[in-house]
């Protein structure tokens, strides 16, 4: 665990939190400030924020605390990976369910990334070690798409689309109860839950914008199905987003309510289809991937 101590000052008096972090902090890119202020990392005077855009005062003491990215030896390994597309510049995996995206404490082999750094060879950097090519990620019990960098012109291109919503990604999920409306708009400000940090939650006082559009596909007895397209792309966002309008995602034993009845290995969440333009060509691409076989049995069970 690395941790950083500064005092605001002079020009920093009155700037964002994470512009004036990106000052004190030139090795880190923006995006990977505003993880980790979002994740909890940061405090000003003792106090956890997760502002990025909270105003500093003069003589504030700010705190971030990160795990060092170079104490993790991350190995690659010879791991099948399901590949829809790659080039030069970019990869896309229809990821499995179960996969954990990046290593982590109690998950440093078996990862994406291992699997990414075996068949790649070279992925941007800008991320560090523990996170070589990530840009998004999916959940572990998530299924879906996800695209990689293999180099660090890619990496702030694609981040740029993410951070201007111009990279689309929508999902099939199955949830609890019967929605009448067929379309909804949920908005709701997520932000992390102040007693888990492994959680997060609406907060409309202090969380961060966050805005899931969902279709209903198909209506069962007690479950529906339906599509949903994020417009911001917060940790967790539709797990939260579902379960706030009272319509848990099946299988999910973080947010989700009452008993999983056919499914409990994970949530059925699946990440379908992905838009994006390539960085490199300017070329507009849509990649898909179809229902996983588990979750098709589970609607076909419905069906019955």
């Amino acid at each position: 665990m690395e941790t950083l101590t500064f005092k605001v000052e002079n020009e920093n008096v009155g700037a964002r939190l994470d512009k004036a972090l990106v000052i004190f902090m030139p090795d880190k890119t923006r995006n990977h400030i505003a993880t980790l202020i979002e994740s909890g990392c940061v405090s000003i005077d003792g106090k956890v924020t997760t502002k990025v855009a909270q105003r500093l005062k003069d003589g504030q003491i700010l705190v971030v605390e990160f795990e060092d990215a170079e104490d993790l030896d991350v190995e690659a390994e010879d791991i099948p990976l399901d590949i829809v597309y790659e080039d030069s510049d970019l990869i896309v995996i229809n990821k499995a369910p179960g996969m954990v995206v990046h290593p982590a404490k109690g998950h440093t082999h078996g990862t994406l990334v291992n699997a990414l750094l075996f068949h790649c060879h070279d992925l941007s950097g800008i991320n560090g070690v523990k996170r070589p090519g990530i840009v998004h990620r999916i959940d572990k019990d998530t299924s879906g798409l996800l695209v990689a960098c293999k180099n660090d012109f890619t990496h702030e291109k694609i981040a740029a689309q993410l951070e201007k919503h111009s990279m689309h990604r929508e999902y099939y999920a199955l949830v609890k109860g019967v929605i009448q409306e067929d379309d909804g708009k949920i908005i709701a400000p997520i932000g992390r839950d102040a007693k888990d940090r492994l959680k997060m939650g609406v907060d409309t006082m202090g969380g961060k914008d966050a805005i899931t559009y969902f279709h209903v596909l198909e209506r069962f007895n007690q479950y529906t199905f339906v599509s949903c397209r994020l417009l911001t792309g917060r940790t967790h966002q539709i797990r939260v987003h579902m379960a706030y309008i009272g319509h848990g995602i099946e299988g999910d034993l973080q947010y989700g309510k009452g008993k999983n009845l056919i499914y409990q290995e994970g949530q059925l969440l699946h990440a379908y289809r992905l838009t994006l333009v390539h960085p490199r060509s300017g070329k507009e691409m849509t990649f898909e991937a179809p229902l996983p076989e588990y979750f098709t049995k589970v609607l076909e069970t419905l069906r019955k």
